[in-house]
């Protein structure tokens, strides 16, 4: 019995240490030896397609307005530019504010009753005039030269979705905020974009090709995340990740709203294993082994954690055990200790608060999702 709980404890943390620590490794190791940097093709001015900016908002008077005239100035062919929001069921503000603007190439798509994000792009997209889709956060605000910069890739046919860089900035002084985890994650993007097995999209700035768009189902809580792979899935394009697009989104106010946001994302991410487990095939080359390592893995990473914990308890009547049931119990007590501390507590001790918060948000996420307490309808983040 001890050895099948030395196996279990060893095993869970292995496979944590794998997700968030090797995995880096071996994905940049494998992204030097037979990845690529993607070349954009040329594309000159008289060859730029149309584009259709698709704003999806749920009472977002405080920000619609600016969000259209970011969109307005983005540097890119007026004629070939159209800037639509899909209103899903407000009931402040939102649309009239909208509709003020609709001499400006601005379109309203309205839904008097709330359906939830998937039906109302599914929607949207029927509607739209351009060959390419923006599809940006309502809170976001993209660089002008941004959308120039993603449409280039399309005119390989093989891409079906670009990707640009989301850059975090502070609520009071609009300084860039990028922490550790977040260069993490870009760090992850570029080695994946480079094996052409990038994994979704930041949802503030990715464009799809029109005609790739086939739609997804109506209850899917992350669309960034499955309109992405769908679309690989189902048409074999590719998927590009150009980090010189850049959008710009202000951070979360409070602990809560972020912990609320992961546990939404979490519940997505359980959904999708069931819709896009076709990933894992070999026949899908490095995106099997990036969906894996990067996605299925790391959500697993709560259960892992209670693996390890209970299988150490179990232990414990072992000196060593004991130690290290003694190491494991200190780092969620500094954990606690940082979440009280907040931005007082020192940089490592923020990590490790993080990393902990981050999943038990996970495991919060599969139980909404389990029970059916997630739905794909969004509550926006108080700004």
């Amino acid at each position: 019995m001890s050895t099948v709980l030395e196996l279990t404890l060893w095993a869970c943390v292995a496979l944590i240490g794998y997700a968030y620590v090797l995995y880096p490794m071996v994905v940049w190791g494998l992204s030097r030896i037979f990845g690529r940097v993607p070349e954009s093709p040329a594309m000159a001015g008289a060859d730029l397609p149309g584009v259709s900016v698709l704003i999806a908002a749920h009472n977002e008077e405080q920000v619609i307005a600016g969000r259209i005239e970011n969109a307005l100035a983005l540097d890119y062919p007026p004629d070939r530019l159209e800037i639509v929001v899909a209103s899903d069921g407000s009931s402040d503000g939102t649309a009239s504010i909208v509709r003020g603007l609709a001499e400006r190439r601005v379109r309203l798509l309205t839904s008097p009753l709330r359906r939830g994000k998937a039906p109302v792009l599914n929607a949207a997209f029927r509607a739209l005039r351009g060959e390419i889709v923006l599809l940006p956060d309502a809170n976001t605000f993209m660089d002008p030269d941004a959308l120039r910069r993603m449409v280039r890739w399309f005119a390989n046919p093989r891409v079906g979705v670009v990707c640009g860089r989301l850059v975090l900035t502070d609520r009071a002084t609009g300084q860039n905020v990028d922490g550790l985890y977040w260069r993490y994650e870009t760090f992850l993007k570029r080695c994946e974009g480079r094996l052409g097995a990038l994994l979704g999209a930041n949802g503030a700035i990715y464009a799809v090709r029109c005609s790739c768009f086939t739609g997804i189902r109506s209850d899917t809580i992350v669309d960034d995340l499955v309109i992405p792979l769908v679309t690989r899935l189902r048409s074999g394009c590719a998927t590009v990740y150009d980090d010189t697009a850049v959008a710009r989104e202000e951070t979360p106010p409070d602990l809560r709203s972020e912990f609320r946001r992961r546990s939404r994302i979490g519940a997505g991410g359980f959904q999708s294993m069931s819709r896009l487990w076709r990933l894992l095939g070999p026949r899908q080359g490095w995106i099997a082994f990036t969906f894996l390592s990067h996605k299925v893995l790391r959500w697993l990473c709560p259960f892992w954690m209670i693996g390890a914990l209970a299988a150490n308890v179990a232990l414990v009547h072992e000196p060593f055990y004991r130690m290290t049931l003694f190491g494991q119990l200190l780092g969620y007590g500094l954990s606690a200790f940082g979440l009280v501390a907040g931005q007082h507590a020192p940089k490592l001790l923020r990590l490790a608060t993080m990393f902990t918060t981050m999943n038990a948000a996970l495991l919060v996420g599969f139980w909404l999702w389990a029970s059916g307490g997630q739905r794909g309808i969004w509550q926006r983040t108080a700004r």
